[in-house]
């Protein structure tokens, strides 16, 4: 015979109640307390900002319809700021050499961190090592850099013409002459900047799956046709930002112009914020400085929208 188990008698058995969801006034409580803290800890950014960046943006507004001077009372004037910037001769030579600067950076500066970061991304040793080296310019002061470039493009004693002394080639002006002036300080710029812009590209690289370079390969690809199919695609959105961030910052280009060459020889370097500089603290006139901070304003937020809406309808056809 077969025995069956005993069960245990009917005391002994633990009865446990189940317990009743929250009320939903306490869940909504809860969620209310969490909100009000996770807001509590952006009121500190959120008021630097304010402080800092949205209140002197809409004051620069103001004062553009403004005579201001500090120590007096404003004066409105409409659109008489405007009309007189507009018609200094120093305005279409700031926004031609701004508009070039931006060009040669994007011919020059665009491309080489690029092809430094495919170059970083292929090799198999001293990885960190190279990526110190490439993003050491960027921990420079910018006054720094832009001091140490000035002291090289001496035409002098200068370090560029005495490399070029010791190979016996002909020297340059560099920053001092009129028709290299502005190149010269895109590559200052290039240097100091593409450290970060390297890095970003570097991460975007190692974030290519693998296997597509091997499907690539045994297709029989070359290294360029790898580099077109494979690479650029994989990569679109962040050159396009990286393209858009750049253009913007170079069209408010300042520190290279201000302590290499300082708007000359012959208003070669003169850029928009430079010209800005110069209404404000110069010729203290602040209602033309913020006048055309306003027209750059609108310039870069214009083409910004633009900019993402081709970029944006571009990815939709793809």
């Amino acid at each position: 015979m077969t025995k069956t188990a005993a069960r245990p008698p009917a005391e002994a058995i633990a009865v446990h109640p189940v317990q009743a969801p929250p009320p939903a006034g306490g869940r909504g409580r809860r969620r209310l307390t969490d909100q009000v803290r996770a807001y509590g800890f952006l009121l500190g950014g959120l008021i630097c900002f304010a402080l800092f960046s949205w209140y002197p943006a809409v004051r620069a507004v103001v004062i553009a319809f403004q005579k201001y001077t500090p120590g007096s009372s404003p004066e409105w004037v409409g659109t008489a700021n405007f009309t007189r910037v507009l018609h200094d001769p120093e305005f279409t030579a700031a926004w031609r050499n701004t508009l070039t600067f931006t060009l040669l950076a994007l011919l020059i500066g665009f491309a080489i961190p690029f092809l430094l970061a495919l170059v970083l991304n292929e090799l198999r040793h001293a990885k960190a090592f190279f990526r110190v080296v490439v993003y050491l310019p960027v921990m420079i002061p910018p006054v720094v850099s832009a001091l140490l470039w000035k002291w090289f493009y001496d035409p002098g004693a200068g370090l560029a013409n005495e490399a070029l002394r010791f190979l016996h080639l002909p020297t340059s002006n560099w920053s001092n002459g009129a028709d290299t002036a502005l190149i010269s300080l895109v590559a200052v710029a290039t240097w100091a900047n593409m450290g970060g812009t390297v890095l970003i590209y570097l991460a975007a690289l190692q974030s290519i799956p693998g296997e597509l370079y091997e499907a690539a390969e045994l297709d029989g690809a070359s290294l360029l046709q790898r580099i077109r199919h494979v690479t650029i695609p994989q990569t679109r959105f962040v050159i396009l930002m990286l393209m858009l961030l750049q253009i913007i910052a170079t069209m408010q280009v300042f520190t290279e112009p201000f302590v290499i060459t300082g708007g000359g020889p012959e208003d070669a370097t003169v850029t928009v914020l430079y010209l800005i500089y110069k209404y404000a603290f110069l010729y203290n006139d602040f209602g033309g400085a913020c006048a055309l901070s306003v027209m750059l304003l609108v310039l870069l937020g214009a083409f910004s929208a633009l900019y993402l809406r081709l970029t944006r309808s571009g990815e939709d056809d793809a």
